[in-house]
């Protein structure tokens, strides 16, 4: 991924992820709703990133920055001189007029993101008009490794097509683009890497507040239930018991059923294990334990199944209000 290739969105998006998750927290809290809403997907869609193009993204930043607060003490052409003497004429002429121009996404920006693999399987079943028009903005490299991956007489076929391709409207674009995101949503659930994808949205989530949190998932269910549902999943684990308060993780005791506890703590650590018993009575404990004995060997599937079921008890117990779920936001304490 070429840094001079990428979108404000998907610089903005890599800033965010090498700042951490709770930088990145901070960061949210002054942002609009729909800017998260679009940095958010941004960050569970985004492509592997080198160190070095991080390095690259967070030196531009900077130059950025710099660039702001010269231009707010003396105006742009004070800005530019400044750069000029620290960085050269080309390079603070680019950061002036970076800084100075407004953000143009072209059409079918999120194909033009996606593996070469993956763009060819997705885009092959597609109508050869529907092929031509997208090619017309993807880059010559991946047009053509497209082309290559089709039948003969199709490459004729949407070669023709492209050559021949006059003005599109607007809305027609808008809407190709808007149908095909949403296809490609569907299928492409587990290609995300470490340099975002949708533990990078958690890990920013998880350091919110509540109201913040809610506000996005509320937002992503609208657009994209799919990524919506699984960020709401991996927010919460059955391991996260352990940053439960006693009082918290009391009251949902209460509420599960002592089979279903049983099998999760099958497969917990000890230390979720010793959480857990220290906040029951001990004969309910002792029970439990052998319970666990005597079952024998399970199903990681079963366990897994029993586990989620407590995870939904607990995010339940804390929309109502009930529990608190510890978080690098700053949510309000209780007493």
């Amino acid at each position: 991924m070429a840094r001079n290739k990428l979108s404000g969105r998907q610089k903005a998006a890599i800033l965010i992820v090498s700042l951490g998750p709770e930088v990145a927290a901070n960061i949210y809290r002054h942002l609009r709703e729909e800017d998260i809403e679009q940095l958010t997907l941004e960050i569970a869609n985004l492509a592997k990133v080198s160190n070095e193009q991080k390095n690259e993204i967070l030196e531009e930043f900077y130059q950025m920055l710099v660039a702001q607060n010269y231009i707010t003490e003396g105006g742009i052409e004070y800005a530019k001189v400044v750069l000029e003497k620290a960085l050269g004429t080309q390079k603070a002429i680019e950061i002036i007029n970076r800084l100075t121009s407004s953000l143009q996404v072209r059409p079918f920006d999120f194909i033009r993101k996606a593996d070469p693999s993956q763009l060819m399987n997705f885009l092959q079943n597609e109508n050869a008009q529907t092929i031509a028009l997208v090619m017309t903005y993807l880059t010559p490299e991946q047009s053509a490794s497209l082309l290559s991956s089709l039948p003969p007489e199709k490459q004729v076929d949407i070669a023709r097509r492209v050559a021949t391709m006059d003005r599109t409207s607007p809305e027609i674009i808008m809407e190709v683009e808007r149908v095909l995101e949403r296809q490609m949503a569907s299928v492409v659930t587990e290609d995300y890497t470490s340099a975002g994808g949708i533990q990078a949205v958690v890990n920013i989530l998880n350091n919110v507040d509540r109201g913040t949190e809610k506000n996005i998932i509320e937002a992503l269910e609208v657009d994209n239930p799919e990524l919506a549902e699984e960020i709401r999943r991996r927010m919460f684990v059955f391991e996260d018991v352990l940053t439960l308060d006693n009082r918290s993780i009391q009251r949902t005791l209460r509420e599960v059923d002592n089979n279903d506890l049983t099998l999760a703590l099958k497969g917990a650590s000890e230390d979720v294990k010793k959480r857990i018993f220290e906040n029951m009575s001990k004969r309910q404990a002792e029970m439990i334990r052998e319970d666990m004995e005597y079952m024998g060997p399970v199903r990681l599937r079963d366990v897994e199944d029993a586990q989620q079921k407590i995870v939904n008890i607990i995010r339940k117990l804390e929309d109502a209000g009930e529990i608190i779920i510890s978080r690098g936001g700053g949510d309000e304490i209780i007493v």
